[in-house]
């Protein structure tokens, strides 16, 4: 689908258009409605566009149920595979089994490796500031209700909501000039928002999150390559994750907003001439944009046919104005950067929440939380399944062993109810010969030497590679 077909936005789905770095979610994904309004499609050069129509209130005949099986529902995966669990002594809070946050780090490291290519610098900053941070950023006037806030010694004091007044801090720190431009900086940045019980929901809504975010400070006169770049990586980052279908939304200036028109109409008219320079089809979202700057919002649509806005790009001219932020350029003078947001998941938690909906708990290999389990027929192959764990290891892969007293069927079907993707058993003949029997799901059982075997495994399980660093221009979402 070209980001040209027909837009289905839920009924209820929320953007934080206050702040704009947390993307949008389904608060209720049982019996669900989605609006669908059909687009014509552009003559083949149109090249970039703003679709301007509206979305239409829902009649009987745009209505589409969205509904999913209990089974299918990654809070009951969740339970079934042994992945995590939420509580109401941390409402909106995530308890990450072993299992669980397994996954959680083989997502983290594919997006690290991902973000350290495009010339990111990874930085950690305080979860707890002090109001006047907040104050200067301009959250606490235009995001203080989403806020947990509260005295530290006798001075007010909020958990962080965003991760970009950290950032600034640093670069205040640093005497820039335009050589260190631009300036990358990505974070794993756990954040805590003050949500309403009612609308938490699984990992799609949580009150604790870590956003896999980043922050640009360059000069103005490079936002159009910067932000052509990010698309061309994001594009290619979806499709290594199994999305191929994604739609752009260009969400402009809020009625709450910081900064003055004149540099609204700047910031939109700079983001309007990147996305053309990237080759994007957006549709208009007026009185969206975050309340520092306009957007770019980039949705993903998952097998059930449901969109899910995940990645953004933000342009900043607000808060590089607000910490006074400045660097000399090529004359000595000092002048402000621009600062782009950016995120590719938007929320781990939440991504892994879409995924295991997505894939319906079987998992890509290189994703799954234990992608090789070794059985041995009898206790006299132990020794044999655990000299093979040890050597998958050593491999990199996540594997274990079962030499449990139940039956070698009862064994199968447990590690098949995991979604484990790779099944080695190791008999008499096995051990004797320096084999593995291979059951792989929907695949036909093979016998393979070990060393083969371990080859196959590391090429099945490897995760999306990294590809060249992205190019500045392109039509990455567009076809």
């Amino acid at each position: 689908m070209s980001v040209w077909a027909s837009n289905a936005r839920f009924a209820q789905a929320h953007d934080d258009e206050q702040d704009g770095n947390f993307p949008g979610f389904v608060s209720c994904l049982r019996a669900q409605l989605a609006h669908t309004k059909e687009t014509k499609s552009p003559p083949e050069d149109a090249g970039f566009s703003i679709l301007n129509e509206p979305v239409s209130p829902a009649n009987e005949t745009e209505i589409v149920m969205l509904d999913i099986p209990r089974d299918n529902d990654h809070r009951s995966l969740g339970q079934q595979l042994d992945l995590f669990h939420l509580q109401e002594e941390a409402p909106g809070m995530v308890f990450w089994h072993p299992r669980g946050y397994a996954l959680y780090r083989a997502l983290e490291a594919v997006v690290r490796a991902w973000t350290a290519r495009d010339g990111f610098q990874e930085v950690r900053t305080p979860e707890l500031l002090r109001s006047a941070i907040w104050e200067q950023s301009g959250h606490w006037e235009n995001f203080r209700e989403h806020m947990f806030a509260f005295s530290d010694a006798g001075k007010s004091a909020a958990m962080k909501p965003v991760n970009c007044p950290g950032h600034a801090q640093i670069v205040k720190k640093r005497a820039l000039s335009h050589r260190d431009l631009p300036l990358r900086l990505a974070e794993f940045g756990i954040v805590h928002r003050d949500e309403p019980s009612g609308v938490l929901h699984g990992l799609l809504r949580l009150r604790q999150f870590t956003q896999d975010d980043g922050h640009v400070f360059l000069a103005e006169s490079d936002v159009e390559q910067e932000v052509a770049r990010f698309c061309s990586s994001l594009h290619d980052f979806y499709r290594a994750l199994g999305f191929s279908e994604i739609a752009v939304n260009f969400a402009t200036r809020p009625a709450q907003r910081a900064g003055s028109d004149e540099v609204w109409d700047r910031a939109e008219r700079a983001l309007e001439n990147a996305a053309r320079r990237a080759g994007l089809r957006c549709r208009h979202k007026p009185g969206e944009g975050a309340f520092y700057g306009p957007k770019l919002e980039f949705e993903l649509q998952d097998r059930l046919g449901r969109l899910w806005q995940c990645g953004t790009i933000q342009l900043d001219f607000v808060l590089p104005e607000r910490f006074e932020l400045s660097y000399d350029d090529s004359s000595g003078k000092r002048v402000r950067p621009a600062m782009l947001h950016r995120a590719m998941l938007g929320s781990l938690e939440r991504f892994l929440g879409i995924l295991l909906e997505h894939h319906q708990g079987r998992l890509p290999a290189w994703l799954a939380p234990e992608q090789v389990r070794v059985l041995p027929v009898h206790g006299e192959q132990r020794g044999c399944a655990e000299e093979i764990v040890v050597r998958l290891r050593e491999h990199g892969l996540r594997a274990s062993s079962d030499a449990s007293h139940e039956t070698l069927g009862r064994r199968v079907a447990e590690a098949h109810a995991f979604r484990i993707p790779l099944l080695w058993v190791v008999g008499a003949r096995e051990a004797r010969d320096g084999t593995v029997a291979e059951r792989a799901f929907a695949a036909e059982q093979r016998v393979l030497p070990v060393v083969s075997a371990l080859d196959a495994a590391t090429r099945v399980c490897a995760p999306p590679g990294v590809r060249e660093p992205a190019s500045a221009a392109g039509n990455a979402f567009s076809d």
